[in-house]
């Protein structure tokens, strides 16, 4: 099948599925969810971060780094790869819900995130800002608040943050150019959640590529 920069929700489906089924394989923790009150449903992972509260050494570092790691692998991390000025240090644990949907608008998936400490505190839009890695920050200064943005879950009808999608066809067009190229079958959601879940903090392990190749 070739792939498509817009697609409906029967191949985000289908895509979701694929997905899905190489999580549970490896245990990354992603299921499908749907509605009582519609037929709609989305993607969804819960994932806990570590947000130190250690000074940094470097003049000018922010106050805190945030760890976009497992929780027992963060706290494995030996403190000299930090280079701390203190002994000890406070650490916060944050809950982040992501969600995957489909919009209809623009016929793309979409990134839906929220971040709350353990104690059920929500993250402010600009405490989400601040965790965005630095390698994006260059990149999206221009216009932060265009690209994340706080607005209503469509199906849950609570407050999500979430990443704007009106440049997903922009970035995804050259991917599939190239996997057409090159005669190789992608998963879209694969290939587009690598490219924008690390701007929030989500990973994807390689075994994902891996899995699509298999899956050929």
């Amino acid at each position: 099948m070739e792939e498509d920069e817009f697609f409906g929700e029967k191949a985000f489906q289908r895509y979701c599925a694929e997905f899905i089924k190489h999580s549970q394989q490896i245990g990354d923790g992603w299921d499908w969810r749907t509605s009582k009150d519609c037929s709609e449903g989305y993607m969804c992972k819960t994932h806990f971060q570590i947000k130190s509260g250690t000074t940094m050494s470097h003049p000018g570092t922010s106050t805190y780094v945030q760890m976009c790691l497992p929780m027992e692998d963060a706290l494995e991390l030996p403190q000299d790869d930090f280079e701390v000025t203190e002994t000890t240090a406070a650490t916060e644990v944050i809950k982040y819900e992501y969600h995957v949907l489909y919009s209809c608008s623009y016929q793309v998936p979409v990134l839906y995130f929220r971040a709350s400490l353990l104690d059920g505190r929500p993250l402010a839009l600009t405490d989400i800002w601040e965790g965005v890695h630095d390698c994006y920050k260059t990149r999206l200064q221009q216009g932060p608040w265009d690209t994340i943005t706080q607005q209503e879950h469509p199906i849950l009808g609570q407050p999500f943050f979430v990443l704007h999608p009106c440049k997903t066809s922009e970035f995804m067009t050259p991917v599939l150019k190239n996997s057409r190229k090159i005669n190789r079958n992608i998963n879209y959601i694969t290939s587009w959640l690598s490219i924008v879940g690390p701007v929030v903090g989500l990973n994807l392990p390689l075994s994902y590529a891996g899995a699509t190749s298999r899956d050929e």
